[in-house]
């Protein structure tokens, strides 16, 4: 039972009794992997027939069985010769590769019952320890991530340690699928990805632009309050550049191949980074003039295999809120702490409340840059973090070869975690790139470089905020504010006067003067989101007034002057400078 107390443990177990009864329902079956993952496990397989979400069901009891057993973990291990022959009796091809790919002394293996598999651990004990678990879906997956190997079968699954667990996490499930950004996304008409442009490029249909303009220009209005120099840059550049920054050496996998032009090759952008390097080098800054704020809504482009594809999510195309930040080492600690502060100001724009900060330090492995620098580094982030008053965690040695960073995660409206902001040292660009500064004694010095991004990406930030609202985005960043209906076609002149009373004052409203019934009109706003209906019949005509409802009830009669009156400020509230402070200390 040692082990039972890690939730990880319990899933990756359960991982191994999934693999159990799929071989009891297909014996032919060939075993990928199995992790444990957030919130679950899941296993990969290659079998022959597509499984079916009612072949789940019968795995599920074959599971329940195997639990039932109380079968034993072992663990044992081999040489990488008699653990190559092992699985070769079994028909294992996938384990052979993963064992050529390891290359190790020796090989871990754990046994329940009858199954054996190629594992590091831990397990825990014996399989009754499982009291709560669940087979939720199938996909695809390619074997390795790569679309050059074969699609295998996922089957993805979920354990707890107790039953009232499992039932809490499938309700949030439930109430996640009602919110999936793809199926709002269609139903309030604000994008679409269209296979003919593309798969991961993303179509803007003018209510998610409306949303998109709202996010930009308020962001915009924040930097510029935070002393930020907003920039544009081009989407492509020459090979040279990405030669310098070095992602032609490390990353040209995830890059568009390039294009010939006048006998030059070109890339189109993965990374805004080296850009606002060279509008920074074009001429030489002193001391006084640090810091060096640049920001960017700065588009980039990212091979994404097609099988990691998800809706907003993870995009081929999307718009970083890029920013960089170069300054001296004396102003490093004070900018980090602003760059975590405005972080989490501009997240509580959009409602979140509960933040976890993660600090992840110097790796391992080969790394760039001083250990000075490093050190200041570390201890500015650990120093921000405190004097903000948020907790945090240590990730030790997660952090990348070039620099040390804060990543804040976000919790949404149903619980769920969700990587957000992330303010990134960087050691190696400065030097690849030859960056300087005159400090006070006349002399070049190189500068420290934070990168940092707040929403991450629009079209991702998007998503989320679709499925945080469950698409009743609040009535200052609602693309329709006001819908305008009438009872009948007599009504429509004063109608059409009140509808443009509203847009007059900047509100956005949409009409629906068609002869459907009134309640079917209702029915249809109240579908598409709207946060306020005004109905207009004979009565409002003759009293010169309007009937207000929202998506709840009915807000009774006023007059339109009224209404503008009421509404003004939940209708800017966050969009303009002068009052955001108040919804961000």
């Amino acid at each position: 039972m040692s082990q039972l107390n890690d939730i990880n443990t319990l899933r990756h177990s359960s991982a191994h009794i999934l693999a159990q009864a799929v071989l009891k329902v297909y014996p032919d079956a060939k075993l990928g992997i199995g992790p444990a993952i957030n919130d679950g496990f899941y296993y990969d397989f290659d079998i022959s027939t597509p499984i079916t979400e009612s072949d789940l069901e019968i795995i599920e009891k074959h599971m329940k069985d195997i639990i039932e057993e109380k079968q034993h973990f072992k663990q044992y291990s081999l040489n990488k010769e008699d653990a190559i022959k092992k699985c070769k009796e079994s028909k294992q091809d996938y384990k052979c590769e993963l064992i050529e790919d390891l290359d190790l002394d020796t090989y871990s293996f754990y046994e329940n019952g009858p199954f054996v598999d190629l594992c590091k651990g831990p397990h825990i004990t014996h399989t009754k320890e499982i009291k709560a678990f669940k087979l939720l879906n199938v996909s695809g997956a390619y074997w390795k991530g790569s679309e050059k190997n074969k699609m295998l079968q996922r089957i993805y699954g979920t354990a707890f340690f107790s039953p009232k667990e499992l039932k809490k996490h499938l309700l949030k499930l439930e109430e996640a699928k009602k919110r999936d950004h793809r199926a709002l996304g269609k139903q309030l008409n604000l994008f679409s990805i269209n296979e003919q442009i593309g798969g991961g490029l993303v179509l803007w249909h003018p209510k998610g632009s409306t949303i998109r303009n709202i996010i930009e220009s308020t962001w915009k209005k924040l930097h510029n309050k935070n002393n930020y120099k907003l920039i544009h840059t081009p989407h492509v550049g020459k090979s040279e550049l990405w030669k310098t920054s070095g992602h032609l050496d490390f990353y040209e996998e995830n890059m568009y191949d390039k294009m010939e032009v006048e006998n030059q090759d070109y890339y189109l952008r993965p990374m805004n980074c080296p850009f606002h390097i060279m509008i920074y080098k074009h001429q030489l800054f002193s001391y006084r003039q640090l810091p060096i704020r640049y920001a960017e809504l700065g588009t980039v482009y990212r091979f994404e295999r097609s099988g990691v594809l998800h809706g907003l999510f993870r995009v081929r195309g999307f718009t970083q809120d890029d920013a960089h930040i170069i300054c001296t080492k004396e102003q490093v600690e004070d900018e980090i702490e602003k760059a975590l502060r405005f972080s989490l100001d501009i997240l509580k724009l959009f409602d979140f409340k509960t933040f976890k900060l993660f600090i992840s330090t110097k790796p391992s492995e080969k790394s760039v840059g001083e250990s000075s620098k490093w050190k200041l580094a570390e201890t500015s982030l650990k120093n921000a973090v405190k004097n903000v008053g948020l907790p945090f965690e240590i990730d030790e040695g997660g952090g990348a070869f070039y620099g040390p960073k804060i990543d804040i995660k976000i919790e949404d409206a149903i619980g769920r975690e969700w990587q957000c902001s992330t303010i990134q040292f960087d050691f190696n660009l400065p030097k690849q790139f030859n960056m300087s500064f005159i400090n006070s004694e006349g002399n070049k010095e190189e500068p420290y470089m934070i990168h940092r991004a707040l929403l991450g990406s629009i079209e991702r930030f998007f998503g989320i905020l679709i499925e945080h609202y469950a698409g009743w985005f609040p009535a200052w960043l609602a693309p329709v504010q006001v819908k305008v209906l009438t009872v009948n076609q007599t009504t429509e002149n004063y109608a059409n006067t009140i509808a443009d009373t509203l847009k007059d004052h900047d509100i956005r409203v949409e009409h629906d003067f068609s002869s459907e019934k009134i309640g079917y009109k209702i029915r249809q706003a109240i579908k598409e989101k709207v946060p306020y209906l005004i109905i207009i019949g004979n009565k409002e005509v003759e009293e010169n007034t309007i009937t207000l409802r929202n998506r709840q009830e009915q807000l009774g009669s006023m007059t339109i002057e009224d209404f503008i009156a009421k509404t003004t400020d939940e209708f800017n509230e966050k969009t303009q400078t002068s009052k955001i402070d108040k919804f961000i200390k």
